[in-house]
């Protein structure tokens, strides 16, 4: 029997420059989605899924990150002796308790795969999950459990996927299938940014992964991909060449892409839209805004 997935790694090393001045100071990862960091959302989906070790590869500046699962306690004993429990709880389900998260520093910014091999030490020969941050998926049952339950029926490398339009296509890693079975697809390549009108299919790789140490194996090997990065998506189709099975998901949710200005403000307002205690007002704050739109029109 394969062994469980119980550890995830989370590449945070970014330095957020799309989102500058505010990421001068405020790691990307900890600016909030309504009232929880993108980080606290990838965190609460990898618990749902039975991660039990979070890895996050983090670099310099990161230190607010560290500091935000970290306990508050003077914090937590004002909001104790104010008698604000509801507070308190929210609080404390964001600390992590002591050897569940570790931190692994990548000196240089060599890509994806370079982030991940970063953490190999601590993966081990196990197979493991990596979540990015940017990408939020609001779905019924977390995305990376959904994986996690395929991974089960079928082992091997599993990434999340997704169609995406043509003319997209270039900003993605885009799999070449070769067999469709629905929720599932087996794959016989995967091309990272294919040029305008050369992808393999509309099918594209978004920020989940579950992976084997076949992985880490290949990342090993330190090859230049796109863009002079050591790309993730590379090490993934070695792992085939082994012999070792490669899927493509397609999980059932809506994924952001929080790494940009428009997604970010997108989630912000379908997140607080499906939030009863701010419902009501966003939705007649956005009626009137519409309407002001169309009168100025």
């Amino acid at each position: 029997m394969h062994r469980k997935v119980t550890k995830a790694i989370f590449p945070v090393a970014g330095m957020g420059t799309r989102f500058l001045p505010a990421t001068k100071s405020v790691p990307k990862e900890i600016m909030t989605l309504v009232d929880r960091p993108l980080v606290q959302y990838a965190i609460d989906e990898a618990r749902a899924a039975g991660i039990k070790e979070f890895i996050f590869v983090t670099s310099r500046g990161k230190g607010a990150l560290e500091d935000y699962f970290d306990n508050a306690p003077q914090l937590e004993q004002t909001l104790r002796e104010k008698g604000k429990t509801e507070l308190l709880d929210i609080l404390k389900s964001t600390n992590m308790d002591s050897g569940e998260i570790a931190y692994m520093r990548q000196h240089k910014p060599l890509g994806l795969g370079h982030a991940v091999w970063c953490a190999r030490r601590l993966i081990g020969n196990e197979p493991f999950a990596v979540i990015l941050p940017d990408d939020v998926i609001a779905a019924e049952t977390p995305c990376l459990q959904q994986m996690v339950e395929a991974f089960n029926e079928n082992p091997g490398n599993i990434v999340a996927a997704m169609e995406v339009p043509d003319d997209k296509a270039s900003s993605y890693g885009i799999l070449d299938i070769k067999d469709d079975m629905g929720d599932l697809v087996s794959t016989k390549g995967m091309v990272e940014k294919p040029a305008p009108g050369t992808a393999p299919s509309n099918l594209a790789v978004i920020g989940r992964y579950i992976l084997t140490p076949t992985v880490l194996e290949m990342l090993n090997k330190k090859q230049v991909g796109a863009g002079g990065e050591i790309q993730l998506t590379d090490a993934i189709d070695g792992a085939r060449s082994t012999g070792e099975e490669v899927y493509g998901f397609r999980f059932k949710g809506h994924r952001y892409d929080c790494g940009s200005k428009a997604g970010f403000l997108q989630a912000t307002v379908a997140f607080a839209l499906a939030r009863d205690d701010l419902r009501d007002d966003l939705r007649d704050f956005l009626y009137a805004v519409v309407e002001a739109d169309k009168a100025a029109r």
